[in-house]
Order: C-alpha cells, then structure tokens, then sequence
C-alpha cells in the first residue's frame, strides 16, 4: 500500500485517472465509507442506496486510479471481493512539470513486519498472522519460528525487532541526489487487553544508533479495526497510529519532530549492504508501556514497514 501518492503533470496518465475517479460524487462518498472500514460490493451497495452493478463499476473506476484495494474472501455463498482504502494522501504538484519533476524519484520497499533479521523481546508479548495466533501468552520462543513471516500483528513489553532493507535502490541510483529516506509504520502502546490512555516510549535505531523516539500515547481499542479479521477478540489491541520517521541532511524526525542531529551523511557509508532500522522499548525509557506493530491485514492501515528512498 501507498500511504501517500505524490504526483505532478509528467504523471499524466496517473493525474488523469485520479481525476476521473473523484469527479463522481458518488465515489467521494464510498471513499468516505471505506475510510471507516473495508466493505463488500453489496454492503456499499446497501449503505448508498444504489444498484450493485452500479456500486461494482464505480469500485472499478477507483481500483483502476489506485484509491482503492479489493481482495476476495470466503463468505458463505462463496468467495466475496472486499475492498479498502489504498491511499490516504495524494498530492498533485501543478507547477512540477519542468524538467527537475522528470529527475524526481520515489522508491518504495515494503517489509511485512514478520520479517525481521534480529530480535529481543520480554514478556508480555504474542504474535498473530491474518488467520490465527502464532504463539501461547508471553511464549518468546514463538518469535524463532518461521511462521513468524505470516506475522500481522506484533506484540511485546520490552525490547526490539530489527528489519534489515535493501541499499541496492541506493546504491544503483547514482544520477540523483537522495533527499531523505522515510520509514511508515503503524504502532501503539501495549497494555493488557486495551487502554487508550497507557503512554509508552517507543525507540528508533538505524544502523545500530539510536536516533529517535516517539511517546504512543495509548493502545487503542474500543471500536474494531478498519482491517482487524473476525477471529480477533474485541477486548484486545485494535488498532495504531500511523508515524512516518525521516531521515534528512539535516537530522532525523518522527512526524516533523527533530529527534537526533544524526543525518544521510553520518548515517550512510554508501558500502553498507543493508540499512538496519531497528524498533522497540528500552528498559530505562520513562514510559515503558511495550509496542505493537501492525501489518498490512490487521489495525487500521493496509501496509507494512515501508521504506521509502526520495531523490531528484
């Protein structure tokens, strides 16, 4: 998933099927209901008051702009196609139609959050793919075990996960400049059961310095999760916050808050095969209130860890 799209008139293909989906008021409000949660055909259908034929060709028009995602799942008469949001921001740069917006380059990797290189982890913690839990309460052997790859939801009191991404984006781009590299992820504090006011500090490391950390102010629940499968109980986590950290020649930030003077520079060789980005609780952190992370199947927002390498 994109969290955000950012585009200028060079993207005429894109701009223009963008354009073509939200010149319908009918789609403007579809998006709106899927913005509180993923629907079926017949559920959009019923919630508009329109035709299912009708509901189905303005979902087309939306898969085909990139505004929206549909996979099926089994439902009892047979598999249903269930659709989400896919972006939650587009930006449309009028005047980057000059020759800089053709140097202007955006890659993205996406790391599901099973896939980490390395971990420590302390009790309370747990592990749960899209069908069923992982692991037995606080069993922090469960994290060893290769199904962990399935992970969508990850839970733990102290300690950290590392994701090792790939530089070869980096490295292979040598006639543009890199801007900064951004890290999206969605996270909340770990309490028993729910607590939307349990505060915990939540530390980012790259490349072994630290270089950030952030205050989750909570670990929300109370109403279901836009992506949260059915299995799941309601008396648990439900969902995060979506916090996006940079990486820029002037220093790192959480959300445009500067957390570290460390920068491209100090951070980035241009030898290293990998960038470590590492995320966890720390023992001495004044609210040590654990962390979950949320795949692109669980919580609210459908994506993983995405990295993403911005240059011109």
């Amino acid at each position: 998933m994109k969290e955000e799209v950012s585009l200028n008139l060079n993207n005429v293909e894109q701009v223009t099927s963008i354009a073509k989906a939200l010149s319908s008021a009918t789609r403007i409000e579809i998006l709106k209901l899927l913005d509180e949660r993923a629907m079926n055909i017949s559920e959009i259908a019923t919630a508009m008051n329109i035709p299912v034929s009708t509901a189905a060709l303005q979902i087309k028009v939306l898969e085909e702009a990139e505004l929206v995602v549909s996979q099926p799942l089994p439902g009892i008469r047979g598999s249903q196609k269930v659709s989400g949001i896919k972006v939650q921001k587009v930006h449309i740069d009028i005047k980057s139609n000059g020759d800089n917006a053709s140097k202007t380059s955006v890659v993205q990797v996406s790391m599901p959050i099973g896939n980490y290189s390395d971990c420590h982890i302390e009790a309370p913690c747990g592990i749960a793919s899209e069908k069923q839990s992982l692991s037995s309460d606080d069993d922090t052997e469960a994290f060893y075990l290769p199904e962990r790859t399935t992970a969508q939801i990850i839970w733990f009191y102290k300690g950290y996960l590392e994701y090792r991404f790939p530089t070869r984006h980096i490295k292979r781009n040598k006639t543009n400049k890199i801007k900064s590299v951004e890290f999206v992820f969605e996270a909340c504090s770990e309490a028993p059961g729910y607590n939307n006011e349990w505060p915990s500090d939540i530390t980012i490391w790259i490349n072994d310095k630290e270089v950030g950390q952030f205050t989750s102010q909570g670990d929300y629940g109370g109403r279901r999760g836009k992506l949260v499968p059915e299995w799941w109980p309601d008396s648990f986590t439900q969902y995060g916050k979506l916090y996006t950290f940079s990486i820029t020649e002037d220093g790192c930030y959480v959300d445009n808050k500067l957390t570290s003077n460390e920068n491209l520079s100090t951070l980035w060789s241009g030898k290293q095969e990998f960038i470590s980005f590492k995320i966890g609780v720390k023992d001495d952190s004044k609210y040590v209130g654990g962390i979950n992370l949320f795949g692109n199947k669980f919580g609210d927002f459908q994506q993983n860890i995405e990295m993403r390498i911005n240059s011109y």
